[in-house]
């Protein structure tokens, strides 16, 4: 009877899409297990499906996502939100921080047919997980014709920023440059505290040799942020009356710090709304929402990664090498 009854369930989320995920069966819950999320309005501490979720983003300019990168979660929520939204506003964009704008025209050939999944991942340098994480994204925005907008810095550029500091931007060529912000560096006080706190506390400031790098590095990040933010309002000014939908990591959204910041900056008339990650604890039974109710908008939590470091040294230099991308780059 169980397997029939299993069967009968599959059946009927293939044929109608209206089973519910186990975190809309008892939203309130902890997640159980790496694909679950449980979504709360962050303000109210109301649960809410996605299909509530999305009723409520109907009228958002922006919807940014934040993700861990990686997180099974996170991506399976982008995937349900983006139908949601979809299903309200058909008039929808997709910008992913997951691509850089250098490589916009690689997309544009994929999504029209001219290229196969793998030629463009090579050709665009598309991230390891694409195909585990942001081909759901990628083909539903295909099969429906909507456009999707490589919305990152060239990692080029950004290495080099990260090596030699923001004046690295006058030596690039002009049509390089045409593509970058005319003020690529806006950022808020707040963001560099917790940037630097994020990549080593104390340990920025405790030479001027490192103090630079520190700098350097924070440089580039804000031309990450700063470079999306305009892709989005590019986006929107290229399609008025489209409602986008923007993923990106959740360090580049959360406490509305960042791309957001940015973008809310450059244009306080549009509606923004963040939807942000955080770690369910494992101790905890009862809703964490206190604690976390300044991360965004709407918070959806998820059980934690396994953990990566028992060294905090480690972990403080693998945390610099993710922001300062030592990838090889001709910076000359």
């Amino acid at each position: 009877m169980k397997l029939r009854l299993s069967a009968l369930s599959l059946i009927l989320l293939a044929v109608t899409g209206c089973v519910a995920m186990p975190s809309e069966q008892n939203p309130v819950a902890p997640p159980k297990s790496q694909y679950d999320a449980r979504v709360f309005d962050a303000e109210t501490g109301t649960p809410l499906t996605v299909r509530e979720l999305a009723g409520q983003l109907a009228n958002t300019d922006v919807v940014v996502v934040g993700e861990y990168h990686g997180h099974h979660a996170s991506h399976l929520l982008q995937a349900r939100l983006q139908q949601a939204l979809f299903r309200q506003t058909p008039r929808q964009i997709l910008t992913m921080e997951q691509f850089n704008l250098d490589h916009q025209d690689i997309l544009n050939r994929f999504l029209a047919g001219d290229l196969g999944e793998t030629e463009m991942i090579e050709d665009a340098e598309a991230w390891n997980n694409y195909r585990a994480s942001y081909r759901p994204l990628m083909e539903f925005a295909r099969q429906n014709r909507l456009p999707v907008i490589a919305a990152n810095a060239p990692a080029d550029v950004v290495r080099c920023v990260g090596r030699k500091g923001p004046d690295y931007l006058k030596a690039l060529p002009p049509e390089t440059r045409a593509l970058l912000p005319e003020t690529p560096f806006l950022d808020t006080p707040a963001y560099k505290e917790k940037f630097v706190e994020a990549i080593g506390g104390s340990h920025g400031t405790e030479t001027d040799e490192l103090s630079e790098r520190m700098r350097n590095t924070y440089h580039a990040q804000l031309l990450r942020d700063n470079t999306m933010a305009r892709a989005i309002l590019e986006a929107q000014s290229n399609h008025p009356g489209h409602q986008i939908l923007h993923t990106t990591g959740t360090f580049h959204s959360e406490e509305r710090l960042g791309t957001v910041a940015v973008l809310a900056k450059r244009a306080p008339e549009l509606s923004i709304a963040v939807i942000t990650p955080v770690f369910w604890p494992d101790e905890e039974d009862n809703v964490p929402l206190e604690a976390n109710r300044g991360k965004g908008d709407y918070l959806y939590f998820i059980q934690p990664l396994p953990e990566e470091f028992r060294d905090p040294e480690r972990e403080r230099k693998a945390m610099e090498a993710r922001f300062t991308d030592r990838k090889s780059a001709d910076c000359k």
